[in-house]
């Protein structure tokens, strides 16, 4: 499964105070996405009043829409000298420091809006974003239910948390939150898409091709549901559905190194080894430092008795990743096929230093050393 990505959206929302008719016209060009215009605009009015907390505000609101965050923090800052309490200013701030980078700043910024405004259900969310991109899940997990909490529900607050439910292992609570989200937007591909993860996490692989399906129906162009669909086809033993989906998410992207090497291992299965061997080849040349790829190939071109080419495999496989008992294992293995003993010893011996079971077992059986 590809890791999963939590896209930050802007909302316009009108907390700020409603009194100033200026401030109302800019806000309608906000919400008809024209930042340009209204930046202009709230720039006069800063003219005008350089005193006008809410006109900074806004205008570092649309500096973010118009991906200018460092000028957007500096808006707000101005906000935050005119008043230090400004919760729309700190939890903006706090989101153009996630854009940035910058977390642990963003934290302490919506620390302080939500000590402001503790029913501020966008600062909560914000929070959440800033504690998942520092692996606190479980913060992120009480920021998320707390914006849904304060409300309104929407499909993005299921979302978000569903996404952290999942990370934390909570499949089935998961799919819950999946499928309110779904309730709420039932033409959002990749809800569907997330949930069919969920369900195949639970080894519920009916439902996940059934949302993989959905998704695909709704979205044809993402090859991610099509590499996901095949997962769950596969371990369905539906080998002739996953390769037609491994085959179609490399039609629609053939840049990525392990959808080759999925194909490959369902190919190995199929006995297609010359397929595999291809397969594997691609990914290799997508993505030269992953030993995995190396001993699939390595065990692909064993089965077609390339026994010099599957040790050489392994061997390239050893150089990148020196620590893995079965790789060891497997080339000792081949080794001794071809009646290469000594060698072969020597790597059953290391394969049992690093804690092979079977790499020990082999040596009494088959190395004078271990009788």
């Amino acid at each position: 499964m590809k890791n999963i990505l939590i896209v930050f959206c802007f909302i316009f929302s009108n907390s700020l105070a409603q009194t100033d008719p200026a401030l109302d016209a800019v806000r309608k060009k906000m919400d008809a996405k024209d930042f340009a215009g209204a930046k202009s605009d709230l720039t006069k009015i800063i003219e005008a009043n350089p005193k006008n907390k809410n006109a900074f505000t806004l205008r570092g609101r649309t500096r973010m829409a118009l991906g200018d965050y460092y000028g957007a923090i500096g808006d707000f800052n101005f906000s935050l000298e005119i008043d230090s309490t400004l919760a729309d200013a700190l939890n903006y701030r706090g989101e153009a420091k996630i854009n940035l980078g910058d977390d642990e700043g963003a934290i302490a910024d919506l620390d302080k809006a939500i000590k402001y405004n503790s029913k501020y259900a966008e600062a909560y969310t914000n929070r959440g974003f800033a504690k998942y991109n520092n692996e606190d899940l479980q913060g992120a997990y009480f920021d998320f239910s707390k914006a849904l909490e304060i409300g309104p529900p929407t499909d993005d607050k299921y979302f978000n948390r569903g996404i952290v439910k999942a990370e934390l292992g909570e499949y089935v609570s998961a799919i819950d939150d999946y499928s309110k989200a779904i309730e709420l937007d039932k033409a959002d591909a990749n809800l569907y898409n997330y949930r069919g993860v969920a369900y195949y996490n639970t080894s519920n692989y009916d439902l996940a091709i059934a949302d993989y399906t959905k998704a695909i129906e709704v979205d044809a162009k993402d090859p991610l549901k099509f590499e996901n669909r095949a997962l769950a086809k596969s371990a369905k033993e539906d080998l002739k559905g996953a390769l037609e989906d491994y085959n179609k998410s490399i039609d629609l992207s053939n840049q990525d190194a392990e959808t080759f090497n999925l194909r490959g291992v369902l190919k190995h299965t199929m006995q297609d080894y010359d397929g595999s061997i291809a397969d594997y080849t691609k990914a290799i040349e997508l993505d030269a430092a992953n030993p995995t790829y190396f001993d699939n190939r390595a065990l692909s071109k064993t089965e077609k008795e390339d026994y010099a080419g599957a040790v050489e495999d392994y061997s390239s496989s050893i150089e990148i990743y020196p620590t893995d008992a079965e790789t060891y294992y497997q080339r000792g293995l081949v080794k001794l096929t071809m009646n290469n003993n000594y060698d072969g010893c020597l790597d059953l011996k290391r394969a049992d230093e690093l804690g092979s079971q079977e790499a020990k077992a082999a040596i009494k059986k088959s190395c004078k050393a271990g009788k």
